[in-house]
């Protein structure tokens, strides 16, 4: 008998996200044992509706829940092996993880350049290091040398997109946490994006942790997915067998298997759930 494929899990493994509860304000339970591992090298999706749970679980891992009155009550979070629960975002982006947040926050006053510099500012080397890596930024995203001397609110929503990701990358990271990428975005602008995205973890080896709503696009870039309902992983697996897995055809994907269906239809199918039966 041949070996069963090794999971994520078996893998080397730089996140690793076990069985998690979180609570807002001591009593609203948003995560219900939400576990989820990363490969190192890799990109992963976290996928889900609207409300599902996903910015939470990114921001459990970044610990930027306490901002929010929002605490991680049970199971564990380790970052290549260590635990990382109590460690605060500036410790966690010194070990080399970071969140990119939803909706972009760039600083509308500074220049793009300068907003880039921010993501230097935990870093001990010289001016000639940061330099050579805001030239690399710079690479990976032409449009921002063009735009660096302008005010970051005054450009556009992917300038301002691809800006947030540039600051992350000043910091050296091994892995990104990223929030909604194709938010607001239009079509070609979100592939863009997203090929930028995939050079990054090809040729700089960073690790991937991505948070979509547009399903198909994220699972034709990640390499594994994990799907949230109601504070639930409620699916996982390699994205390509995501894709044609006929529940995530129907509800993510928007290709059902007997056409166009009426809203009634999809709420009647919608009991038929695997995961809700």
């Amino acid at each position: 008998m041949s070996e069963a494929a090794p999971r994520p899990a078996e893998a080397d493994t730089i996140l690793s996200v076990s069985n998690i509860e979180v609570i807002y304000n001591h009593v609203i339970l948003v995560l219900k044992g939400v576990s989820l591992t990363v490969p190192r090298g890799s990109i992963v999706a976290l996928l889900g509706a609207n409300g599902a749970g996903k910015t939470t679980t990114l921001k459990a891992i970044s610990n930027l829940l306490r901002a929010e009155r929002g605490e991680v009550t049970k199971g564990s979070i380790l970052f290549e092996g260590e635990r990382i629960d109590s460690s605060s975002p500036s410790d966690l982006v010194r070990k080399g993880c970071i969140q990119v947040m939803e909706g972009r926050h760039c600083f509308g006053h500074l220049t793009v350049e300068e907003n880039l510099l921010t993501g230097a500012f935990t870093r001990r080397e010289g001016n000639a290091a940061i330099r050579d890596d805001l030239d690399m930024v710079y690479d990976y995203f032409p449009r921002l040398r063009q735009r660096r001397t302008s005010q970051a609110g005054y450009t556009s929503g992917g300038e301002q997109q691809m800006t947030a990701i540039g600051r992350a990358l000043m910091s050296r990271p091994k892995m990104i946490l990223l929030d909604e990428p194709s938010m607001g975005l239009a079509p070609q602008l979100v592939e863009e994006i997203f090929e930028i995205v995939k050079k990054l973890n090809e040729e700089q080896g960073v690790s991937f942790l991505l948070a979509e709503q547009n399903t198909n696009v994220a699972l034709r870039y990640a390499r594994h997915g994990f799907i949230l309902e109601s504070g639930r992983v409620v699916l996982d697996g390699e994205a390509t067998a995501l894709r044609q897995n006929e529940d995530v055809k129907e509800f993510y994907l928007g290709v059902g298997g007997e056409g166009r269906r009426s809203f009634r239809a999809v709420k009647h199918y919608k009991r038929r759930k695997r995961w809700l039966s």
